[in-house]
């Protein structure tokens, strides 16, 4: 079995759903609380184990890298400010030499695709896989429990969750086998199947260990659903001859690709703070109330 060491956040996508904020920033460095999507992606890459992140990035997504690289003049700034715990906390974020690369997708063919533009960098290794837009809360990262089922069976790990079984329609829906390790075997996988049609209510939630093979498929792979080249379909061609399997996740994870998501998480992260908490929870409970009034009013 070898070990994960590298991982891919594909940050290629245009980000429509929060257009007009996404026309000159990256949904990507949109902030949850005080940080960016997309350092809780690589924060739970490195909590996980991993020593190397592939972005797959597109036009425009310029920010991202420099948001990782070395400011020297706001270094400066803050140096010369006596702005310590600032240059301490960028510090703490700043990735080690080596450890960070990008490729580019030049054009939106999907998910699956912008996994394959990672093939060269991540050569015939296991990889993490992390949807940057899914946004990992709970005592310890999503990944991590990927990473522990992937270390007691290898193979391929999904991290899942349940939804309402009203809801399958929404989601990438797996088949629940037998138990194995901290997971389950992966019987089937069905992208958004109707509530009558669904072999459990697992959906997938934006977590993977994979193996390199699904490069091979990738390659050849047809376009699937919005004429794109769907990851699910290059999965389930894998399942044919490799095993699957689930790991549930006990924590929750906010679509911040999406406006309540987004505005979920932010609030959640928020109250988690010791430092925010009291400033931000009393306001939230006032407005609750007023809503309560209004709506009992009307």
């Amino acid at each position: 079995m070898k070990k994960v060491r590298k991982a891919v956040i594909p940050v290629a996508g245009l980000g429509t759903r929060f257009l007009p904020a996404t026309k000159a920033m990256p949904k990507e460095m949109l902030t949850v609380v005080d940080r960016p999507v997309v350092q809780y992606a690589v924060d739970e890459a490195l909590e996980a184990g991993i020593e190397h992140i592939v972005f797959v990035t597109g036009r425009n997504k310029h920010v991202i890298e420099d948001y990782f690289d070395i400011q020297p003049e706001l270094l400066d700034t803050l140096t010369r400010a006596g702005k310590n715990e600032q240059l301490a906390s960028l510090g703490r974020l700043q990735p080690m030499p080596g450890t960070i690369s990008f490729t580019r997708q030049q054009a939106p063919h999907g998910l699956g695709h912008a996994v394959w533009c990672a093939r060269d960098i991540i050569g015939d290794e296991p990889f993490a896989l992390l949807l940057p837009d899914m946004v990992s809360y709970g005592d310890k990262g999503c990944l991590s429990g990927v990473m522990e089922l992937y270390r007691q069976t290898g193979g391929n790990v999904i991290a899942v969750e349940q939804c309402d079984p009203r809801e399958t329609a929404s989601y990438g829906i797996v088949g629940k086998g037998a138990r194995t390790g901290s997971g389950f075997t992966i019987t089937s996988m069905v992208e958004k199947p109707a509530p009558e049609a669904a072999p459990s209510n697992h959906y997938i939630n934006g977590r993977y260990v994979l193996q390199p093979d699904i490069f091979d498929i990738l390659d050849t792979q047809e376009r699937g659903a919005g004429n794109e080249i769907q990851l699910t379909d290059a999965m389930v061609r894998l399942a044919q001859r490799q095993q699957f399997f689930a790991a549930p996740f006990e924590g929750r994870m906010f679509d911040c690709g999406s406006k309540d998501g987004f505005i979920q998480a932010n609030v959640a992260f928020a109250l988690a703070r010791d430092d925010i908490r009291d400033t931000v929870l009393e306001p939230i409970e006032e407005m609750l109330v007023s809503r309560r009034r209004l709506s009992q009013a009307a």
